[in-house]
């Protein structure tokens, strides 16, 4: 169905046609999913930073930045759901438009600057949900925030009760200086901030940490050396990317922001390999960037991502993805003679 209705999203604004996919999300899910999907196969169960999955396919942060449809989108057969990114104080992002598919590239170029009604209002929402999988919440900071770090150590310890886990987006291009926090005693300060304001009278909430796929070996060796000190539970390689490869088609090609979809996938692989040699198999990894299959999907794992993500690819193939790619991904690993997922985790 979703593909006979394609053509009529495709000719909205993009990003109204994302808003009217949310809503209708939510209003599906207020109906209890009739249509849901079935429980993924149990032998896609997996476990990461303590936490239990059933299924290594997760729904990446940005595309419920609010959290309006979380229940919807476990419907749809995602194992983990994160919402975000939410900063501290509500703020619009950055003037219209800002959202730009690349219908010849199957991609999708953002500039939208952290746009979300503020993490007050969006935790109510994720605390009412029904949550039949992993909730993640992505957190980072207003763009105009005087301290950044405080922003993040606001956000972490107000997600954390609520959250599975949390994540830090220090990583989006599109709000100006952001990335630098990637960085030295920025980078150190923040997450020793962080680590301590995920700590709950019962214990911790798990801290992961997103990453841009723009950074350099050395970078990528100060981020895992510092990750691996301040006790974060995972990495997620990778955000979207500055970077325009001279493939694209599109006449959209040229618009500032990040790119992510099809055109991200060389990359996010390349970064994958990068991130597991500088950490040395000490952190669990979380791929995303370009994953558009179940082959995709089972080659990152095989690379050595414990979980992974997507977003841009159910721009172009619909919400019934997740349902494809947990049923042809349990093929998959019974062809090669895996009997859980956790054996095929870095198998290549």
């Amino acid at each position: 169905m979703f593909h006979l209705l394609r053509p009529a999203l495709f000719a909205l604004d993009a990003e109204q046609a994302h808003g009217l996919t949310i809503d209708a999300l939510a209003g599906w899910a207020r109906m209890g999913t009739p249509f849901a999907a079935p429980a993924p196969d149990p032998m896609l169960r997996c476990n990461v930073a303590g936490l239990r999955f059933t299924s290594p396919l997760g729904l990446a942060a940005g595309v419920d930045k609010n959290g309006d449809a979380i229940d919807g989108w476990f419907g749809l057969g995602f194992g983990s759901v994160e919402i975000g990114t939410l900063t501290p104080l509500p703020q619009p992002g950055n003037p219209r438009p800002r959202i730009f598919r690349l219908v010849e590239d199957r991609a999708v170029i953002n500039r939208l600057g952290f746009n979300n009604g503020g993490i007050d209002a969006a935790l109510p929402r994720a605390q009412a949900a029904r949550r039949n999988g992993v909730l993640g919440i992505n957190v980072g900071a207003n763009k105009d925030a005087t301290d950044r770090i405080e922003d993040y150590r606001r956000g972490v310890a107000t997600a954390a009760p609520i959250a599975d886990y949390v994540t830090i987006n220090i990583s989006s291009p599109n709000t100006p200086g952001l990335r630098d926090l990637q960085h030295g005693a920025a980078l150190a300060d923040l997450l020793a901030a962080a680590d301590a304001a995920r700590t709950l009278p019962g214990g911790q909430t798990p801290l992961f940490l997103k990453i841009a796929p723009d950074l350099d070996a050395l970078a990528l060796d100060d981020i895992a050396r510092a990750a691996i000190e301040h006790r974060i539970d995972a990495l997620i390689v990778a955000n979207t990317t500055i970077k325009r490869p001279p493939t694209l088609a599109s006449r959209h090609a040229g618009e500032s922001g990040g790119l992510s979809g099809a055109p991200l996938a060389a990359l996010s692989r390349a970064r994958l390999a990068d991130v597991r040699h500088a950490t040395g198999g000490q952190l669990a990894l979380i791929s995303v960037g370009g994953i558009d299959s179940a082959a995709e999907a089972y080659a990152r794992l095989r690379a050595g991502a414990s979980l992974i993500q997507l977003y841009t690819a159910l721009v172009y193939e619909g919400p019934g993805l997740a349902r494809r790619i947990n049923r042809e991904l349990a093929a998959l690993l019974r062809r090669d003679g895996f009997a859980r997922i956790a054996d095929a985790v870095g198998a290549k």
